[in-house]
């Protein structure tokens, strides 16, 4: 068999791509092709499966074969450039694109205002610094969103769009202020981090659909000094600023800096004391009076925080340890003293982590010291035991959005009955702290039972029920002669028959339905209210006969679930108790804690950060304002 033949009965490779497989193939009787044959020298081949580096180092023996593939690989690879380079070549674009592409939004046009208007909601909304318009990845952003648009400079935002949604916003705020019969306050001071002070107030009410709204007014730079005399006449300044008369405010809440006191006892103002801020005095006074027996636990575990808080490697450490003990992956908590409730965390923290604290330190000779004595625990957990149930109470009484004031005098019950009622697992310090904080709250809000009284009488969910006969007979007279005087105060065309017509319980909540029918016979033959032509004396017994018919109506309907918004219960039923519900309107706005301006300090934290310290006052007031208001 000559050479040509041999060739011949070489098989090619199945579904080869490569040229280089045009010089190798396969003897015909290797059906899996695992031996490669060279054509040209009849010699094999080691090569893997689909590997061609070999196959081309050893055509290199043959020159001439070698120059002639690599020929024609290097033709292949230019026919397979062109053809990709045709495939992508781009197709015409469309008019559309073309224009989109290359022209801009008039600043005129709407779109761009919307656009621009949004920019400027998010930068006051979320008190983003307004130079982030310069910053390229914000740019690029806006950019891919949108070709046409072209961003205006810093400059337009902070001289003329922040202003503009400013003066817009206020004017609607000071719209809704018009319409406000009753409000309550909250005010506080505050120092910068340019240590500039400025006084914050913020204006809490219900509205005509019975939605509690609140709305921080100003927080306005104070130079002058902090006396009680200048801080009265920039609160008055400032509701006067709004149009807001001062004989609707029903009360002011506020912290127990004395300089505030003093400022509202000269505007002759009522004051309602935050009770957060009182909740931590009490508890204060209690743990300093036992001192002898918690200093040095407390010491201990604020030296313990500092150790972790100091050494990353302690830190980790720590993660390791907890994570060999199946303990939550926590770090430790730093206390501070003007917050007890950070205390108490601190505390339950390391009550918690005690087994992880103890593998890490014990090893340490320098720092074994500072792992607190088994004396320590035991001040700890009688500490704990104390403290750790009044957390929730003034976590839940610090929300706005919802009523809060109404709670106080069922949550006095509920801390002299249960929570800080003495257990017999008490050990004497538990015991001695409990006590200590009830005597300090119930001497702190004998003077304000009236106004705990009104506030939980009017709302549906507890009405009478933490109060005695003699209390629920006070304040249902106290009731009724508020609303008959804030019925004189309403303009003349309102005092008429706003009794007339009362429609029965058909549509009153699933808690009321049972007495649907027996109530609506109160409405039935209730009085109604006198037209204006009525005589004083004849207008003040039918105001009172009305006043006293709804509050029988409204004694006696059964209290709803505690879960159920009271607002929306008064919302559901003012059409069957138009004159208690201005009364309703009038308490129920009031605020249990000042956390709504603490709250407004905290955004102008945001506002004025180190990257904004240079802030004039005015801008910073305007920002908070937008931040706290759209």
């Amino acid at each position: 068999m000559d050479a040509e033949e041999e060739e011949a009965q070489l098989v090619a490779k199945k579904n080869a791509n490569s040229i280089i497989w045009r010089y190798f193939g396969f003897r015909y009787e290797d059906t899996e092709q695992q031996d490669v044959v060279c054509k040209t020298c009849k010699g094999k081949v080691t090569t893997s499966r689909g590997n061609t580096t070999n196959l081309y180092q050893h055509l290199k023996h043959h020159k001439e074969k070698h120059q002639e593939c690599m020929l024609m690989k290097a033709q292949q690879s230019k026919v397979k450039d062109a053809t990709e380079k045709r495939l992508k070549r781009p197709q015409q674009r469309t008019i559309t694109d073309t224009f989109a592409g290359v022209t801009p939004y008039e600043s005129t046009s709407k779109r761009h205002r919307e656009i621009t208007d949004s920019i400027t909601h998010y930068l006051a909304r979320d008190m983003v610094p307004i130079y982030t318009v310069n910053k390229e990845g914000f740019q690029k952003m806006i950019h891919t969103l949108d070709r046409r648009y072209r961003l205006p400079s810093r400059n337009f935002f902070s001289q003329t769009a922040i202003p503009e949604l400013y003066n817009k916003r206020r004017s609607e705020v000071q719209m809704e202020m018009a319409t406000v019969k009753f409000y309550s306050t909250t005010t506080d001071l505050w120092s910068s981090r340019t240590m500039e002070p400025y006084l914050s107030l913020t204006v809490h009410f219900i509205d005509d659909d019975f939605e509690l709204r609140s709305r921080c007014l100003q927080t306005s730079y104070f130079p002058q000094d902090h006396t009680g005399e200048n801080i009265a006449s920039g609160l008055k300044e400032a509701l006067a600023a709004w149009g807001l008369c001062e004989e609707r405010q029903v009360i002011i809440t506020t912290d127990n800096a004395s300089n505030v006191i003093k400022a509202v006892e000269l505007n002759e103002w009522q004051r309602f004391h935050c009770f957060g801020h009182r909740l931590h005095l009490a508890i204060e006074n209690a743990v300093k009076s036992e001192a002898h027996r918690t200093h040095k636990a407390i010491g201990t575990c604020r030296k313990l925080v500092g150790h972790f808080s100091h050494s990353w490697k302690k830190r980790e450490a720590l993660r390791e340890a907890q994570r060999e003990l199946n303990l939550p992956e926590h770090a430790m908590v730093t206390d501070c003293q003007t917050r007890w409730g950070s205390t108490q965390k601190m505390i339950s923290r390391i009550l918690e982590q005690q087994r992880a604290l103890t593998k890490v330190l014990s090893t340490d000779r320098k720092a074994r010291q500072l792992l607190p004595s088994w004396q320590d625990l035991d001040v700890l957990e009688s500490m704990n035991r104390a403290l750790s149930p009044l957390q929730d109470f003034t976590d839940a009484l610090s929300a706005e959005q919802y009523v809060s004031i109404s709670y106080l005098k069922p949550i006095l019950h509920i801390l002299n009955t249960s929570v800080l009622a003495e257990d017999e697992e008490d050990t004497d310090l538990t015991k001695s702290l409990k006590a200590k904080i009830l005597r300090y709250l119930n001497e702190k809000y004998e003077v304000t039972q009236a106004l705990l009284n009104i506030t939980t009488f009017l709302d549906p969910r507890f009405k009478a029920k933490y109060m005695s006969t003699e209390e629920t007979r006070t304040i249902k007279e106290r009731v009724v002669s508020e609303v008959v005087e804030i019925h004189q105060q309403q303009p003349e065309p309102q005092r008429t028959m706003v009794m007339e017509d009362s429609p029965d319980l058909d549509n009153s909540p699933p808690a009321a339905k049972a007495k649907k029918k027996t109530l609506a016979s109160f409405f039935q033959n209730s009085t109604c209210m006198p037209s204006t032509t009525s005589t004083p004396t004849t207008f003040l017994v039918q105001c009172r006969d009305a006043v006293t018919t709804e509050l029988t109506t409204y004694t006696y309907m059964p209290a709803v679930v505690p879960e159920e918004d009271p607002l929306k219960w008064w919302k559901h039923h003012k059409i069957n108790f138009p004159l208690l519900s201005k009364l309703a309107q009038k308490y129920l706005c009031i605020q249990a804690t000042s956390s709504a301006s603490e709250r407004a300090f905290s955004a102008s934290g945001n506002v004025v950060s180190a990257h904004r310290s240079c802030l004039k006052p005015e801008k910073v007031d305007m920002l908070v304002f937008l931040s706290k208001n759209l």
